[in-house]
C-alpha cells in the first residue's frame, strides 16, 4: 500500500493505492469511498480484492485529509470536485467505484457532473431524502437528534440517530412525539464529552441527505449505475432511500448481503458480512465485462 497526498488549493487529500498503477490486468482501479467514514472503513474489503488495484481516500476534513478553506460543511458538490481531481491524479481514465452512504451521494453528483470519470458505480444505500414521501418528517427527526446532540453530547445524539436509522417504515407523528431515547439503551455513554463537531450528529453533513441528485443527467450518463441495498436494510431509512433512488433511475435496487455497514468487519462494532459483500460486489462488477 502506498499513501499519497493530492495538494489542492483548499484541501490536502490523502489517499491510499493498494496495488500497481497502471493496473496489472488493465482493469480500472476500484475506488472505495464513504462519508463521513474515511479510508479505514474499507480495511475489511481491500484484502478481498487483492487481484485488483484498490484506491481508498479520506474525504476533505476527515481522517488525514486536512482542509485549508476554514469550512466544516460536508457538501456533495465539493466532494465530487475532490473525487474528480483524485481520479485525474490516478491517470488511469475511468474507474470502477464502490460508494457507500454519504459517499454514494457524492458519487452520484460526480457521475452527473463528470460522466466519463466512472465506468461502473455501485452506490450502496445513498441517504437521499428527496425520494421519500416522508422526507419532511425525516428531516424533523434529524433536527431533533441534532438538537439533542447540541444539548447533551455524543451519546444522547447517537442514540437519537440510531433510533431514526433503525426505524422500519415511514417516520410518523407518533415517532416524532416520542421522547429522546436513553443512550444507555443503545450502549452509548450518558456523559457529555463537550465535543460538538461530529460530522454525523451535527448539522455539518445535512447537505448530504438534503442533496437532490440530477436524475436526468444520471440516466443520460455512460456510467453503469447500480444502486445497492442491504438485505437487512430494506425497511429502514437508508434502504428506503436506496430503493427510491433506484426507482427514479428506472431500475430495481440490487440486494447485497447484510446491512448499511455490510462491507465492514467487526472493528467498528456492528459487524457486517465482508466476505459475502465482496463476493456480491465482484459479481456485479464482473457482469459489466
Amino acid at each position: 500500500m502506498a499513501q499519497h497526498t493530492l495538494e489542492l488549493p483548499d484541501v490536502d487529500l490523502v489517499y491510499d493505492v493498494h496495488g500497481p498503477l497502471p493496473t496489472a490486468d488493465g482493469r480500472p482501479p476500484l475506488v472505495m469511498i464513504g462519508q463521513p467514514m474515511d479510508a479505514s472503513g474499507f480495511q475489511a474489503q481491500v484484502p478481498l480484492f487483492d487481484d485488483r488495484t484498490v484506491v481508498t481516500y479520506d474525504p476533505r476534513g476527515l481522517g488525514r485529509s486536512i482542509r485549508k478553506d476554514g469550512l466544516v460543511e460536508n457538501d456533495p458538490h465539493t466532494q465530487a470536485q475532490d473525487l474528480h481531481a483524485l481520479i485525474g491524479a490516478l491517470g488511469t481514465g475511468p474507474v470502477d467505484m464502490l460508494a457507500s452512504s454519504g459517499g454514494a451521494v457524492s458519487a452520484l453528483e460526480l457521475v452527473a457532473a463528470f460522466p466519463h470519470d466512472v465506468a461502473t458505480l455501485v452506490a450502496h444505500e445513498p441517504p437521499s431524502d428527496c425520494v421519500l414521501a416522508d422526507a419532511e418528517a425525516v428531516h424533523r427527526a434529524r433536527i431533533a437528534y441534532t438538537r439533542t446532540y447540541d444539548e447533551r453530547g455524543w451519546g444522547a445524539g447517537m442514540a437519537g440517530f440510531v433510533a431514526l436509522t433503525s426505524w422500519e417504515g415511514e417516520i410518523t407523528e407518533e415517532y416524532l412525539a416520542r421522547p429522546a431515547p436513553d443512550p444507555a439503551a443503545f450502549g452509548m455513554p450518558s456523559e457529555d464529552d463537550g465535543e460538538r463537531g461530529d460530522p454525523l450528529l451535527s448539522d455539518r453533513s445535512w447537505a448530504v441527505p438534503l442533496y437532490e441528485p440530477d436524475f436526468e443527467a444520471l440516466r443520460a450518463s455512460p456510467t453503469r449505475i447500480v444502486i445497492a441495498v442491504g438485505k437487512e436494510s430494506l425497511k429502514v431509512y437508508t434502504g428506503r432511500t436506496a430503493i427510491g433512488v433506484a426507482e427514479r433511475l428506472g431500475q430495481e435496487a440490487t440486494v447485497f448481503p447484510s446491512h448499511h455497514g455490510g462491507f465492514m468487519g467487526g472493528e467498528f462494532g456492528y459487524a457486517g458480512q465482508p466476505e459475502a459483500f465482496a463476493a456480491k460486489l465482484r459479481e456485479v462488477l464482473d457482469s459489466a465485462s
